[in-house]
């Protein structure tokens, strides 16, 4: 499974924003770029480096790849409606991040793992494909076996009332969820600005 293995903190750091879920990307000791002139020089971004910017923030966030991003980024000008909408609407159906949206991981990096290692079934077939792209019906269940699982209990642990996400629906007594539609850009919680990504991409 291809995914990003270098330092996260310079990443945060150089993005300005904290791209992975983890507490300690989210207050940074360092709050400016990484290198021996980051602490003394602030470079102005041009309009391009604005857009890539943003670029990396979402594919950091949702841990993909260049190559995979420019392939959801074909698919999603090719589709009905905004691209940029439907590029974010394709990324959070990804696997991996419903696993992490309904609470059975506590990053997206750590749903990955959970996935791969086959710990995760979905219309109660086995998937190990963090990519695998989820459909309005679909039911995902963490193995019986894998229920005691430390990093799957710690994580539900923290799951504090109802499911927030009007669009999953999460059983969180016997660690099950599904997906009752495909998200509307207004209804993902991430604050970024994909327009920036498609002005990029139209160059």
């Amino acid at each position: 499974m291809a995914r990003y293995r270098g330092p996260r903190g310079k990443i945060c750091r150089r993005l300005e924003y904290a791209a992975f879920e983890s507490p300690k990307f989210s207050n940074l000791k360092k709050n400016y770029p990484p290198g021996e002139h980051g602490p003394t020089q602030r470079r102005r971004l041009s309009e391009y480096g604005i857009q890539m910017r943003e670029k990396q923030r979402i594919k950091y966030t949702y841990g993909v790849l260049e190559r995979q991003f420019r392939n959801y980024f074909k698919k999603a000008d090719r589709q009905e409606g905004k691209t940029g909408d439907n590029l974010m609407k394709m990324l959070e159906s990804r696997l991996d991040n419903i696993v992490f949206r309904l609470g059975f991981s506590p990053t997206r990096r750590a749903a990955r793992q959970i996935i791969s290692h086959k710990h995760v079934l979905v219309n109660d077939e086995c998937v190990n494909i963090p990519s695998y792209q989820m459909k309005p019906g679909d039911v995902i269940k963490i193995r019986e076996k894998s229920k005691r699982l430390d990093v799957i209990l710690e994580s539900v642990k923290r799951i504090r009332g109802e499911n927030t996400l009007n669009w999953l629906k999460l059983d969180k007594a016997k660690l099950t969820g599904e997906i009752l539609h495909i998200p509307e850009r207004e209804e993902i919680p991430q604050d970024f600005n994909e327009q920036l990504v498609v002005e990029l991409y139209s160059k």
